[in-house]
């Protein structure tokens, strides 16, 4: 699969832009497991232009997690334009639109899938970046609005039309959020129209190596998104291409845990001691390295309370070295 010049290569499963999650470290680790692109947090670019310091420092690229897009979203066609520059100048690989956040301080702004009660003015916002940057744009968004919008196959070719090089379709439309099964027949209709020539990319409960072979093999799209499912969680990209390559080593379970220590450290390296450990919280709490131990309550209160590094890298070496082994052994 290719995106403009840059080659994917066969069947990729690539990385969803996911706000306060996907920071450079979480990225490149990402990216080491197995993630064939990265997408950077979203950006505003209201603040871009503005240039806000928490804003700016989402456009930070390690060259080793490449190729990467870098994700704007805004609802007015002039910053957008200015922020496609800004970001354009920072060299990402890809500039990518949101189109698809559902969240009340976005959507409900009109920015985000918020722009999906207002077509007309989307497609000007696409339109207006292509033509402003040499590098290929992209598009993220939903089925559409709510159940009774659901414009997405339509709505594909009218974004092909303005320029941009993919789309990534997740499976819901804005008012289901994150509830409910995402509809991937939906997501087929897009791509068995034979009017669209771009990449499509397929995002929503991608959290199995047979759902990764479900969407190349029965729906047919070019591309999947792992979004949720990687939080707390990076080695899925490993598992999940296991599904498609028998050449995939799956990391075990010290690994793994030397893995969350990595994201607490660089995290608490990259913020502050306290904040970065509020930061990396979301990731401990969603790991599915915790969800299987009998009576883990208080230890994960604990852990989810820590506020040192010392003391939430004790907890883990207490939970890996003292509570699994003893499960292991009954």
């Amino acid at each position: 699969m290719k995106i403009g010049h840059i080659d994917l290569g066969d069947r990729p499963v690539m990385l969803a832009p996911m706000e306060d999650v996907t920071d450079e470290s979480f990225r490149l680790i990402c990216k080491e497991f197995g993630a064939d692109m990265t997408y950077t947090e979203f950006v505003s670019a209201d603040a871009l232009i503005r240039n806000i310091a928490a804003t700016t420092r989402k456009l930070t690229i390690n060259p080793a997690e490449r190729p990467t897009a870098i994700q704007i979203y805004g609802r007015e066609i002039e910053p957008m334009v200015e922020a496609a520059k800004i970001v354009e100048a920072v060299s990402p690989d890809i500039i990518d639109i949101n189109f698809g956040c559902p969240v009340k301080k976005v959507a409900g702004k009109g920015a985000g899938a918020g722009m999906l009660r207002d077509i007309p003015k989307m497609l000007q916002i696409t339109r207006a970046v292509v033509d402003a940057v040499s590098l290929p744009v992209t598009v993220k968004t939903r089925l559409g609005w709510d159940h009774n919008s659901k414009i997405i196959v339509e709505l594909a070719e009218q974004l092909q039309d303005c320029g941009i090089k993919a789309l990534t379709v997740h499976g819901r439309t804005r008012s289901q959020m994150y509830t409910g099964e995402a509809d991937w027949e939906m997501i087929a209709r897009v791509k068995e129209n034979p009017r669209l020539t771009i990449p499509v990319i397929g995002n929503g409960d991608i959290t199995s190596a047979a759902r990764v072979t479900d969407a190349f093999d029965r729906y047919g799209v070019d591309g999947v998104m792992v979004g949720r499912a990687s939080i707390g969680a990076p080695w899925i990209f490993a598992e999940l291409k296991a599904g498609i390559s028998s050449d995939v080593r799956l990391p075990d379970v010290s690994e793994k845990f030397e893995c969350l220590r990595r994201q607490i450290r660089e995290s608490v390296d990259r913020i502050d001691e306290y904040r970065g450990i509020l930061h990396i919280r979301r990731h401990l709490a969603a790991s599915p390295l915790f969800k299987s131990i009998p009576n883990f309550r208080q230890t994960r209160i604990a852990m989810l309370r820590a506020t040192t590094f010392d003391e939430l890298l004790a907890i883990l070496s207490y939970v890996e070295n003292e509570i699994l082994p003893r499960l292991s052994l009954q």
